[in-house]
């Protein structure tokens, strides 16, 4: 009755029944032995990707009054620049214009006096829309003058689109280009976030994703083909939304990243659909890119474009009503709010699974930047089950070599039995742990299993060893005594280990994670539970 009320064998047996009910074993004809525990690459099979994040960094000397007489020669005529600063660019054009005409283009705010213009403007933001025009992506202002461009490009590319305003890519002190093939941390992270989205839409949880290098991503996907994999995880998931101007060409209006909400798929008029929303930016790109290229008022030569993976997958000019109310909004120059739109994707199943797909990019926001395929390894499920065998076959023969040394040591089953459960019982406890938290297992974690073992039937021996007092229990005094002695020793081995272990935490060792995490809850479940109710238990049980 002392023993069952002991509060460390309290915690013990409440601890062992939450990773019962975690693991939650099950059995049918059918299926078989099953249970809730989550099987890595390694033992489940799979296809493990690695992506590269297709981006540039690069330096780039350019004076921003040169794209403004650029852009504003081309779509005004000529124009002539009477005073520049990163703030304000002044300009004289050939005939008095209009406010809103020369607001359309949409580098910065106008004011108009007959026939001389003055533009406020940001000198950033000028860079990156003109980047973002002619290289046709998203362009971000890294500070310094470094800028990330969010797509693949070549020095001679970007030369080329520099040298059209006077602009160059800037050299160091070495005289080398500074252009380097990469991205930011930022966007490495975003997309990891983004994939991890995506993936869990898929009902894939929890899956690995570990950066290697600045634009380097290593996918597993246990259960998962090669070429589902290819489909789930190589698909940047790119939407846009472009409007037509003159002579059949389009414009780029936004992308996916503006939209804030995403309705379930559903069919109407016999087509499969996704409903959606754009925020505030979204919608006034929509309003000012309809009021430029004259969709508001030709709406029929003017079709909004809605792109997937650069695939047209909606097309359809503007309602009325809403050609009507973006004019309305742009004369009074009021604040545009979101706005509700649709993309169509045909019918029949094809159109169906389409629109799912279409449901997860939008859901989950394209990829920052495009990714490529660079590696790809499968690991066939007859493989992943063979592992799984051997690797319990090997836990088995550690346990059991253990015992056959306890054995040999002490002699006494009244040591033997309870040490091994108390082993056994660990191994249950971190099963549970991963079972609750929807950690896989892989060989790495399968390895720290046994390692744990090994190192607790270490802190077992010291237990058992300062509990014999010349071979029988001692006094009570001198039990507690030496018990504490015990437990000062495997505090410090306990600690020593996490400490060692921690690194393998936050560095890029995907393998070794798990073999660390592992390790880690192992001695922790140990000194924390189960090493303080053997401690209690054996006291009883050597009486």
């Amino acid at each position: 009755m002392k023993l069952y009320k002991d509060f460390r064998v309290i915690i013990f047996v409440l601890a062992m029944l939450f990773a019962l009910v975690a693991i939650h074993p099950s059995y049918s004809p059918e299926r078989g032995l099953s249970s809730s525990l989550q099987y890595g690459l390694d033992l489940e099979g799979g296809t493990r990707l690695q992506l590269e994040l297709q981006g540039v960094i690069a330096g780039i000397n350019i004076d921003p009054a040169a794209i403004i007489e650029k852009e504003y020669s081309d779509a005004l005529g000529a124009i002539e620049i009477t005073d520049s600063s990163d703030y304000e660019v002044i300009f004289k054009t050939t005939e008095p214009l209009e406010e809103e005409e020369i607001d359309a283009i949409g580098y910065g705010s106008v004011y108009v006096r007959d026939n001389e213009v003055t533009l406020g403007i940001n000198r950033d933001y000028v860079v990156e829309k003109y980047l973002s025009t002619y290289l046709d992506t998203e362009v971000i202002h890294l500070g310094s003058g470094m800028y990330e461009i969010r797509s693949t490009v070549s020095e001679s590319e970007l030369s080329d689109v520099l040298a059209d305003v006077g602009g160059s890519i800037v050299k160091d002190i070495q005289g080398n280009l500074e252009f380097k093939k990469t991205v930011t941390k930022d966007t490495q992270e975003m997309t990891e976030a983004v994939l991890n989205e995506k993936l869990n839409l898929w009902g894939l949880k929890e899956v690995p994703i570990t950066p290697v290098e600045d634009s380097i991503l290593m996918v597993d996907l246990a259960g998962i083909d090669l070429s589902t994999a290819m489909d789930i995880v190589a698909t940047p998931g790119k939407f846009e939304i472009r409007i037509q101007i003159a002579n059949n060409t389009t414009s780029h209006v936004v992308w996916g990243e503006h939209i804030t909400a995403v309705d379930m798929p559903k069919m109407q008029e016999g087509s499969w659909g996704v409903g959606f929303t754009v925020d505030a930016i979204g919608a006034k790109a929509i309003r000012d890119s309809a009021v430029e290229s004259g969709a508001v008022d030709d709406p029929e030569a003017h079709e909004l474009i809605m792109l997937l993976d650069d695939e047209e997958i909606y097309s359809a000019p503007l309602a009325v009503a809403l050609a009507d109310n973006l004019r309305d909004l742009y004369e009074r120059g009021e604040n545009v709010h979101s706005h509700p739109l649709t993309a169509s994707t045909g019918g029949g199943d094809e159109g169906r699974e389409r629109a799912e797909q279409l449901h997860v990019h939008l859901r989950a926001g394209a990829l920052p930047v495009e990714v490529a395929v660079i590696g790809s390894w499968q690991v066939p499920a007859s493989l992943g089950a063979k592992f799984k065998e051997q690797t319990m076959i090997a836990g088995l023969f550690a346990l059991a070599t253990v015992a056959f040394v306890i054995f040999g040591r002490y002699g006494r089953k009244k040591i033997l039995i309870p040490m091994i459960a108390t082993s056994v019982s660990e191994v249950f406890m971190i099963l549970g742990f991963a079972s609750l938290v929807n950690w896989q297992l892989d060989l790495p974690a399968i390895a720290g299993i046994i390692a744990v073992i090994g190192t607790g039937i270490d802190h077992l021996v010291i237990i058992t060893d300062e509990v014999l007092y010349e071979g029988k229990m001692p006094s009570l005094k001198v039990y507690l005594a030496r018990i504490g002695k015990a437990f000062a020793i495997i505090f410090a081995a306990a600690a020593t280990t996490i400490i060692a272990m921690s690194p393998l935490l936050v560095m890029s060792f995907g393998a070794l994670k798990g073999f660390a995490i592992t390790t880690i809850v192992g001695v922790l479940i140990g000194v924390l539970i189960a090493r303080p109710a053997y401690g209690r238990v054996i006291r009883d049980l050597l009486e």
